[in-house]
């Protein structure tokens, strides 16, 4: 694994909170995959911070983050991030794609993203993964996973060329895959439930959720706990296999 080079495409505005527990997001992802003798970069793609095309050739995969904006939103800086997704695909780089990352490599592949019927998804839900996908010919996919949710857009319709690796009874792509270099996940496996509450707190400031809504996922994460370490060893074997 030495000398590998990763970079994340940060996505999101990081929060003084964030900041300060976790060294903001890009301290979560690192956190969460870097490994001994590897180089992480993050470009704030959201601040307008882009790799220069012949920077992109010396990494061997991205990672997308999450975001508070809309994948389907056609602000400068997401317009500017389809075309480098393109170009990454077209060069069949690893691309591991978290929410809002997952619903923009949907996007720039051809797919389409949208608000989800069912309204918000916040918590901890239980992911049904496809018995026939295989992240490689040695890495079995488990049967279910639980992982935190935060999001109110999904993926309307996929890709030609992508398959659906994984739904729940929510949403029904919270997975895909396209060949060997690209995947998506709906949900966020890098998340504390720290971080969760923290995110419930700023949405409920927002007024983009009430507070019966809030103390009922609260309720619902209490004496639960995501499946963090079966999915950090899935999204290091995609991101290195």
């Amino acid at each position: 694994m030495g000398g590998k080079r990763f970079a994340v495409l940060l996505c999101a505005e990081d929060s003084e909170y964030v900041i300060k527990m976790h060294g903001g997001y890009f301290g979560v992802f690192v956190r969460m995959l870097a490994e001994e003798g590897e180089t992480w970069i993050v470009y704030r793609v959201a601040s307008g911070e882009f790799p220069e095309d012949d920077e992109t050739d010396t990494f061997d995969g991205f990672v997308i983050t999450g975001s508070c904006n809309d994948a389907h939103g056609n602000d400068v800086w997401i317009c500017k991030l389809l075309s480098l997704l393109k170009k990454l695909d077209s060069k069949k780089k690893k691309i591991l794609g978290i929410c809002f990352g997952h619903q923009i490599l949907c996007r720039a592949l051809g797919g389409k993203t949208g608000r989800a019927v069912s309204g918000w998804d916040i918590g901890i839900r239980t992911i049904n993964f496809s018995a026939s996908s295989k992240l490689s010919s040695s890495v079995k996919m488990p049967a279910v996973l639980s992982v935190i949710e935060c999001h109110r857009d999904e993926v309307k319709e996929l890709p030609a060329r992508a398959e659906v690796i994984a739904w729940s009874d929510k949403t029904g792509v919270e997975m895909f895959r396209c060949g060997d270099h690209i995947m998506g996940i709906q949900g966020h496996p890098e998340y504390t439930k720290d971080i969760l509450f923290h995110l419930i707190n700023r949405l409920l400031q927002r007024d983009f959720i009430v507070d019966s809504y809030a103390d009922k996922i609260k309720a619902n994460v209490d004496g639960t706990e995501p499946d963090r370490e079966a999915w950090k060893k899935l999204c290091i074997n995609f991101l290195k296999g």
